[in-house]
């Protein structure tokens, strides 16, 4: 099966397989090697003393265990049956270094493959890392057999946690879009309920002056077929968002249509008035955006507004900028706090980036966050609009 087709709760339930990126991979075999090199190439140092003709043929054992953990990330199965079979070589050699040393780069492979490969594969990986234990028993008796199995058996656990823990963020991040959608589709909804009455308005006094004032009924004939494109532009988003969850208690319920652009010094004020220096630029105007489009930037721009009170360590001062280009409308908030690792990263697992990205992608748009090389956090997003008269 592709990996790309599994569904959701394929992850959650452990039958998914993930790859950690780049960067991670080049941290796990650095981190494994240096542990390798300490732990198992000190012992074969200090177990080589005593034999000197057998010292270079594990030392190259040990050095073939530490080059193969370099595809640890991406073959971990098979990293596992190399420097298992390395090991035992080692051990063979030296028997004073503890089996449970020669299979130290086995059990750092096990815990990655634990942590990668579905639970079915890291099982049966377990089973066999279990296969030697009665060497160990041989050699070290019931403590080096226990010593042994505990090793191995944590080795497998941590991968594990470790993959419960990825399986857990993903499935907080599955779960704040969703939310999001809801949010989204309930304020569409006001936005497009908002729009029919007033076209339904505009329809009576077009039939009351229909025939003694007919330029003006013209004209509210008019206000009725823009009002219906945007109405018809708001419901494609709500068709791209969850709807609003019926057992809610929001059925029924009178709310006020969304807030917009146009009430941005007002949200300014808020967080000024928590001792943040805000500022307002403005370039071009707003007027006639989509509802949907002008919904989506003040969301943004709140949302960004209140990380920068959270998490911007340092920060008192904030500048959100709105530009108007033509087919886009771009919306940046910086801010000159300290940022501190877990806001790194312009794909955030935080709600808040989750948010502001599933917002700007239901209305076309792209969204980017991340630290700043002289400091500070920024947040741009750029939305196309299409101009409704």
């Amino acid at each position: 099966m592709d990996r790309s087709s599994r569904q959701p709760d394929d992850v959650v339930a452990g039958d998914a397989e993930e790859e950690p990126s780049p960067r991670a991979a080049r941290a796990l075999w650095w981190g494994s090697a240096g542990l390798v090199l300490a732990v198992l190439g000190t012992s074969v140092l200090v177990a080589g003393a005593e034999h000197a003709g057998r010292l270079p043929a594990a030392v190259a054992l040990v050095l073939v265990q530490v080059c193969a953990l370099r595809w640890v990330a991406r073959s971990p199965a098979a990293v596992l049956a190399a420097t298992a079979a390395a090991g035992l070589a080692v051990w063979a050699l030296l028997p004073t270094v503890t089996l449970t040393g020669a299979l130290l780069a086995a059990q750092v492979a096990l815990c990655a493959l634990s942590a990668i490969r579905p639970r079915r594969v890291s099982a049966r990986a377990l089973a066999a890392m279990c296969l030697p234990a009665p060497l160990s028993f041989a050699a070290g008796g019931p403590a080096g057999l226990a010593v042994y199995l505990l090793t191995v058996v944590l080795a497998w656990t941590a991968g594990q946690w470790r993959r419960a823990q990825r399986a857990r963020t993903r499935s907080e991040t599955r779960r704040a879009v969703v939310e999001e959608r809801a949010r989204i589709a309930r304020e569409v909804h006001d936005v497009v309920a908002h729009t029919l009455s007033v076209m339904v308005i505009q329809a009576g006094a077009a039939d009351d002056v229909f025939t003694r004032q007919p330029e003006q009924a013209r004209q509210a004939l008019r206000a009725i077929e823009s009002g219906a494109r945007s109405a018809l532009g708001e419901l494609r988003l709500l068709l791209r968002a969850f709807g609003p969850d019926p057992g809610d208690g929001r059925t029924g319920e009178l709310r006020q249509p969304g807030p917009s652009l146009a009430r941005l010094d007002e949200l300014a004020d808020t967080v000024r008035a928590t001792g943040m220096t805000v500022h307002v630029d403005r370039d071009g105007t707003t007027d006639g955006l989509p509802a949907a489009v002008d919904l989506a930037a003040y969301r943004i721009v709140q949302e960004a507004l209140t990380n920068t009170l959270r998490h911007a360590a340092g920060a008192d001062e904030v500048r959100v900028r709105v530009a108007a280009e033509g087919e886009c409308v771009r919306v940046t908030v910086v801010d000159n706090g300290r940022t501190p690792q877990g806001r790194s990263g312009a794909t955030g697992t935080g709600r808040g980036l989750v948010g502001m990205q599933e917002r700007a992608r239901l209305v076309g748009g792209s969204l980017r966050a991340g630290p700043l090389p002289g400091g500070g956090f920024e947040v741009a997003a750029r939305l196309p609009v299409e101009r409704v008269s």
